[in-house]
């Protein structure tokens, strides 16, 4: 047994996997850059607005074009290999990370559940075909809801979702982030985290109080995912400067992505 866990330990820390992983961020940071454009379309009525401000709007702007799609197949493998080395650091522990913390541990295995989904979605929209973020929550909504005591399931989506929301403006502000890279990754990079953290997590606390609303309405159309969430912003008074403002801290952690790429413990 213990030769198998070596052996995978091992594995974990390929080149290979570890290239990957860093690819992923770096799409990671286009996708945000993506969806911060449309966001900036939607806050001030640029070309229609028609996209969803998501990963499915961002993914969707990638496959018009030869160069898109490329980048569209290099995201697969770049988040098929985050999404390995997640799974890995929860049963083995990142670089630097306590081992046996299990709170470390859950969030790992969280991310490699969240960035092998992106994976396969992204895949989708690779092969030609496409599916629609919006669709997917208030599909999830609903089939929770129909489930005893699904109001209260949805609920708890809502608080998990808004915690994760609060989590990274904490993480922002106190530039906690900086403990996932190995080394400085200088000024401009540490600004653009702070700034893009708490975006963006202001973003998701808004997700997550728009399911609240739907548990509390027990109504699943209410259930919102980020594009939902985004042009809620946009309806509140002075929304088209503060989805703006959004937008742009999106943006900035689309950059620090970038950079992440870089410097991130892996």
């Amino acid at each position: 047994m213990s030769d198998v866990i070596s052996t995978a330990r091992q594995a974990s820390d390929h080149p290979a996997l570890e290239t990957a992983a860093r690819v992923g961020y770096a799409v990671s940071g286009l996708l945000h850059l993506l969806i911060a454009w449309i966001a900036l379309q939607v806050a001030w009525g640029i070309g229609g607005s028609g996209k969803s401000a998501d990963q499915s709007g961002a993914l969707q702007s990638l496959s018009g074009n030869g160069a898109g799609k490329l980048a569209l197949w290099v995201g697969v493998l770049g988040f098929l290999g985050l999404g390995l080395w997640q799974l890995a650091g929860g049963a083995f522990g990142h670089p630097g990370s306590d081992k046996d913390a299990w709170m470390s541990k859950i969030k790992s295995f969280s991310k490699a559940v969240v960035y092998l989904a992106l994976a396969w979605t992204t895949f989708t929209f690779a092969r030609g075909k496409s599916t629609s973020s919006k669709s997917q929550t208030m599909d999830l909504t609903q089939s929770l809801m129909s489930k005893p005591g699904g109001q209260w399931l949805v609920g708890i989506v809502g608080l998990v979702v808004i915690g994760v929301g609060v989590y990274h403006v904490w993480k922002g502000a106190t530039e906690g982030f900086l403990k996932d890279l190995e080394d400085d990754p200088g000024t401009w990079a540490v600004r653009a985290g702070v700034v893009g953290y708490i975006a963006k997590g202001v973003a998701l606390a808004v997700v997550g109080v728009l399911f609240g609303l739907a548990a509390l309405h027990a109504n699943p159309k209410e259930a919102k995912g980020l594009d939902g969430a985004l042009r809620t912003l946009k309806d509140q008074p002075f929304g088209p400067g503060l989805l703006t403002a959004v937008a742009l801290g999106i943006a900035a952690y689309g950059i620090y992505s970038f950079s992440r790429a870089r410097h991130a413990r892996v």
